[in-house]
């Protein structure tokens, strides 16, 4: 199926974020190449103007054929899903996934399309006679060989684990709170505890508030960053009770040499940046927690 030019103008607007649909993210030029490569589509925005660029590329792009002759290429149908990725909506309040949806479902309707919505927020082209059944397989988990210890330094907590509860750690210093604001967005949003250890004050001595912090929270989050060595020492007890770590860094020379193979989020101690170490986050989290 070809989708009509009318369609295509209007998709290329959508991908712009150009008026009126401002429900959509507004992308720029380098925005709108990195768009496409994020789909694996080699396209480069030329300078030209941004919606007849993008309307050339959705023209192109709709040349390809596809075997369910109800639908549009594969390539298309990316562009087409990508536009409503819950990703791309995060932590802007100017944005509005549901608006959105709905503009696009307008203008699909147009060729007999229509997007599903599904359980985990992102969206499925269909044709309008289409029913679209999804099945999820549980996955069988490995067995697992348990060790057994007794910290002579640490009490074991009398708390359960909370599988919702985020630990931080990080340097205590006033240059991180923008990396700690980024990381409680993500968790408010995801409706997640998210904790630092100098969020609570339960025990008499500091140490045991981190031990229990790390103890009963499902995902520690640390920061390398200026190679702290308290923050060496708390993923050491993160990793020995087998916690999920999710490290971040400024620089991937903080990085210890014996902890080079786990991957870190890099990130920019700036607006942007923050940002986007937000949006790493939640794809992240959202995964280990299969939200």
């Amino acid at each position: 199926m070809e989708i009509k030019k009318p369609i295509l103008n209007k998709l290329a607007e959508m991908v712009c974020g150009n008026a009126p649909f401002t429900h959509f993210p507004y992308r720029s030029s380098s925005y709108l190449t990195k768009f496409f490569l994020d789909l694996d589509l080699d396209f480069k925005h030329d300078g030209s103007t941004r919606s007849y660029w993008v309307e050339n590329v959705l023209s192109e792009l709709n040349k390809d054929t596809n075997k369910n002759q109800n639908l549009p290429s594969q390539e298309l149908i990316k562009v087409i899903e990508s536009l409503v990725d819950p990703d791309k909506f995060l932590f802007n309040e100017k944005l509005d996934i549901n608006k959105a949806r709905d503009d696009l479902n307008k203008i699909l309707k147009l060729q007999d399309l229509k997007i599903l919505v599904l359980q985990n927020g992102q969206a499925r082209l269909i044709s309008q006679n289409e029913n679209f059944i999804s099945t999820d397989k549980e996955a069988f988990k490995d067995s697992e060989e348990l060790i057994t210890f007794r910290p002579s330094v640490f009490k074991i907590p009398k708390k359960p684990v909370n599988e919702r509860q985020i630990a931080v750690m990080m340097p205590f210093n006033p240059g991180f709170k923008g990396t700690y604001d980024a990381i409680k967005r993500v968790s408010e949003y995801l409706s997640l505890e998210c904790y630092r250890a100098d969020d609570i004050w339960e025990n008499t001595t500091f140490m045991q508030d981190i031990f229990e912090l790390i103890f009963c929270s499902s995902i520690i989050i640390v920061d390398y960053s200026q190679r702290n060595p308290n923050v060496m020492y708390e993923t050491g007890i993160a990793h020995t009770l087998g916690k999920t770590v999710i490290p971040i860094t400024q620089s991937l020379d903080d990085i210890p040499s014996d902890l080079g193979h786990h991957r870190a989020l890099k990130y920019l101690p700036n607006d942007e940046g923050y940002r986007n170490l937000s949006n790493e986050l939640y794809k992240r989290i959202k995964t280990i927690l299969e939200l």
